[in-house]
C-alpha cells in the first residue's frame, strides 16, 4: 500500500467517527448483521484462504475462526444494547438529591493488529468489541498469512462501512507507518517482542493499549489423582497441543510437568493419540496443519539441533523442509536452560519435565515468567487451590484445554508478560470502551462545611461525613452536638 493512504484513511476514519453516527445502537447492529453475513457468505472462501496459508482442515477452520466469530457477533449483537446502556453509580447520601452513573463511551480511531496464526477470528473478534462499542477502525492483517490478508483486504469493504472501517494490508514499512500514527486506541495480537516495540509506540502518545501476547503455557499432569481417566487426558493433552495450529498458537500447550513415575505411561499413552489422530504417517496426515513458513521451520529445527535436546526426543523429530512439515514430538527432560525450555515453543515439539512430587509443579511455574494460561489435569481440590493462590497467569482451566478461549462470558488475556488486558463477550466491549463517570447533583441544599473559613465543627463533619455517620451529621446540623 502506498503509505500517503495510511494518513488518508485515518482521516477520513476521525471525520466519520467526528459526525457521532458510529454510536448509534442502528449502526453498530448493522455492521454486526454485516459481519455475520460476511463470513456466512464466504465460508468456502475462509476455508480455501486458511488452507493455502497454513494447511488448515475445514473443520479446524470452522472450530477455531468461522465458529468462533459467528458465535462472537452472536452474543454481542444480542447484548449491545444492554452494554450502552449507562449503569447506576451510587452517590452518598450526603450529597442528596443527586445521582450518578457510567456512561461507555467509544475511544474513537482504532487499530487492530492481527497475528497470522488465527488470521480470521484474531481479526474479526476484536473487531467486533471495537464496532460494538462505536469506534472506527483500522484493521492490519499479517502480511505472513498473505492469503487470508487479501481476503480480509477484499472482502470487508464490500460488507461493512467504508467509511469507518478500512483494512491495510503491507509489512513492516506499513506497520512502522501505523505505530507512527496517533490512536485513540491499539488492540495487538502477536510476540512479546513485537508488543515492546507497539507498546513504546504508543507511549509518544499516552495511547491505550491491549496486548495479547503468549508465553510458555504449562500442563501440570497429577497423575494420582486422575489414574483412571489418563486416555482422556492424553487425548486432552494432545488435543491442546497439535490441535491448534499444530502449536502454533498462544494458548497452546507449552511443556507438561509430571511426576517421574507416570512419565512413561504419559508418553506411552501420547504416541497412541498421535498415530490415532494423525495416524502411522503424519506428514500425510490432512487433520494436522503445517509450519507457517520457512523462517518458523528453521526456528522449530534449530530448536532440535541442539545435542542435549536431541537426546531427549523419546517420540517424533522427523521433519520435511519442502512440505514444511514438523512431526508432533515429545522430548522427555530437555536441559532447563536450553532455548526450548526458555522460549515459547510455538510449532509441535512438547518437552515432557519431570518432578518427584507435582506438588514442585508450583514452584517450577513461580519461577519462570506468568503464562498465559495455565492447565492443571487434577481432581484433587486441595491442590486446586493451591494453583489458584500460589501462581499467577492470565487464566487457569482444570481438566481441559483451550475451551475457556470460545467462552464469552471469561475474560480472555494475559498478565505480566503474557500479555496486558483483555476481551471476548463484554470485556471486548470494555476494551474498546471509555467509561466516563457523570454525576447530577441540585443546587439545594448546599453542604457549607465543604468551604472555608475552617473551624472545629466543620472538621467533626467531615469527618462524620467521610466515615458515613450520617446520624451525627443530622444531630450537627440540628446543632444538638455542641462543638469541642
Amino acid at each position: 500500500m502506498d503509505l500517503n493512504m495510511v494518513d488518508k484513511s485515518i482521516a477520513v476514519l476521525r471525520e466519520t467517527f467526528s459526525t457521532g453516527k458510529t454510536r448509534s445502537l442502528a449502526w453498530r447492529k448493522t455492521q454486526l448483521r454485516a459481519l455475520i453475513k460476511l463470513v456466512r457468505d464466504n465460508e468456502e472462501e475462509i476455508f480455501k484462504a486458511l488452507h493455502q496459508d497454513l494447511g488448515k482442515h475445514p473443520v479446524e477452520a470452522y472450530r477455531d475462526e468461522v465458529g468462533v466469530v459467528l458465535k462472537s457477533a452472536d452474543y454481542s449483537l444480542n447484548r449491545v444494547q444492554k452494554w450502552m446502556a449507562p449503569r447506576k453509580g451510587d452517590i452518598p447520601l450526603l450529597f442528596f438529591p443527586a445521582n450518578g452513573e457510567v456512561m461507555p463511551e467509544p475511544f474513537g480511531v482504532v487499530l487492530i493488529f492481527v497475528s497470522w496464526n488465527f488470521p480470521i477470528s484474531l481479526a474479526l473478534d476484536p473487531l467486533i468489541g471495537a464496532i460494538s462499542a462505536g469506534n472506527t477502525v483500522i484493521v492490519k492483517p499479517s502480511e505472513i498469512a498473505q492469503n487470508c490478508s487479501s481476503f480480509l483486504a477484499n472482502t470487508i469493504p464490500k460488507y461493512l462501512d467504508t467509511e469507518a472501517i478500512k483494512v491495510i494490508e503491507g509489512g513492516v514499512d506499513v506497520s512502522e507507518q501505523l505505530l507512527q500514527q496517533k490512536w485513540d486506541k491499539i488492540f495487538f495480537t502477536g510476540s512479546q517482542r513485537v508488543g515492546r516495540i507497539v507498546l513504546t509506540a504508543a507511549a509518544k502518545h499516552l495511547t491505550p493499549v491491549t496486548l495479547e501476547l503468549g508465553g510458555k503455557c504449562p500442563a501440570i499432569l497429577d497423575a494420582k489423582s486422575i489414574s483412571s481417566d489418563m486416555k482422556v487426558v492424553a487425548k486432552r493433552i494432545a488435543g491442546g497441543k497439535w490441535g491448534p495450529c499444530c502449536g502454533q498458537a498462544c494458548i497452546s500447550i507449552d511443556y507438561v510437568l509430571v511426576e517421574d513415575n507416570y512419565s512413561e505411561y504419559l508418553i506411552d499413552s501420547l504416541r497412541r493419540i498421535i498415530r490415532k489422530f494423525y495416524g502411522e504417517k503424519p506428514e500425510e496426515s490432512i487433520s494436522l496443519s503445517r509450519i507457517v513458513n520457512r523462517n518458523n521451520f528453521d526456528r522449530l529445527s534449530r530448536l532440535m539441533s541442539d545435542p542435549l535436546v536431541a537426546n531427549s526426543i523419546v517420540h517424533g523429530g522427523s521433519t520435511n523442509e519442502e512440505k514444511l512439515f514438523i512431526e508432533p514430538t515429545l522430548l522427555l527432560n530437555p536441559p532447563l536452560d536450553s532455548e526450548i525450555m526458555t522460549e515459547e515453543i510455538f510449532g509441535p515439539l512438547l518437552p515432557i519435565i519431570t518432578l518427584k512430587n507435582i506438588q514442585e509443579s508450583i514452584g517450577f511455574i513461580k519461577s519462570r515468567p506468568k503464562p498465559l494460561v495455565i492447565y492443571a489435569f487434577t481432581q484433587n481440590e486441595t491442590f486446586k487451590k493451591q494453583i489458584l493462590t500460589e501462581t499467577s497467569s492470565g487464566g487457569v482451566v482444570f481438566n481441559d484445554t483451550m475451551i475457556h478461549f470460545i467462552c464469552d462470558d471469561l475474560p480472555f488475556g494475559g498478565v505480566g508478560q503474557s500479555g496486558l488486558g483483555r476481551y471476548h463477550g463484554k470485556y471486548s466491549f470494555e476494551t474498546f470502551s471509555h467509561e466516563k463517570a457523570v454525576l447530577h447533583r441540585r443546587f439545594f441544599p448546599e453542604i457549607e462545611p465543604r468551604y472555608p473559613p475552617w473551624n472545629s465543627f466543620k472538621l467533626q463533619f467531615l469527618k462524620a461525613a467521610y466515615s458515613f455517620n450520617y446520624f451525627g451529621i443530622l444531630l450537627m446540623l440540628l446543632g444538638l452536638k455542641k462543638e469541642n
